[in-house]
């Protein structure tokens, strides 16, 4: 099974960066390699329910369940202990990936409250792209009366981009919608 945004890569994508970047070897070309949503709930040191929510929304967001992520070091300002769980990450790869994708640019980010492209700049040097969402109601699964908080999530799109510059016409001739 190919995905709509699988198949925009192999028949638009991989033509235009071969003719771009000048490409020898098909193994040369970047591609999407993971997609990896990040949830970190504050909250949830004093409240276990809140975690439960936030597990909750980030499996009906991208399809799978997520794993719950624990501190690392006790803070005693915060009341925080090492190991207690403090968020919840999913890391998406293959045909479940590009449906997300598709999805995120597509329908999610339009959503978006004076949207009027994601930055061009968060990129981390080796071809990895961030985004910050300040709610998880941008993505039409969520149902608005269900929520008990609006929480905001990370996403990182790792590529196999060398450059940043590789892995910005990559997303670019996917579909992300880059600012000026």
């Amino acid at each position: 099974m190919v995905d709509r945004l699988q198949e925009k890569y192999l028949k638009e994508v991989v033509p235009a960066l071969t003719e771009k970047f000048g490409y020898k070897n098909p193994m040369q070309l970047p591609k999407v390699e993971k997609i990896i949503i990040n949830m970190s709930v504050g909250e949830a040191v004093g409240n276990s329910k809140a975690l439960d929510s936030a597990v909750e929304d980030l499996t009906v967001i991208a399809g799978q369940k997520p794993i719950l992520t624990r501190a690392k070091k006790s803070l005693a300002a915060w009341k925080l202990r090492a190991g207690m769980p403090i968020g919840c990450k999913v890391t998406m790869r293959g045909t479940r990936m590009y449906q997300f994708l598709d999805k995120f640019v597509n329908i999610a980010l339009p959503r978006v409250r004076d949207f009027r492209g994601v930055s061009g700049k968060a990129f981390d040097g080796r071809g990895n792209y961030s985004v910050g969402l300040k709610e998880q109601l941008i993505f039409p699964e969520i149902e608005y009366d269900k929520i008990d908080k609006v929480r905001g999530m990370n996403i990182i799109v790792v590529t196999t981009a060398k450059t940043d510059e590789e892995a910005k016409e990559l997303l670019r001739l996917l579909g992300m919608p880059f600012s000026a």
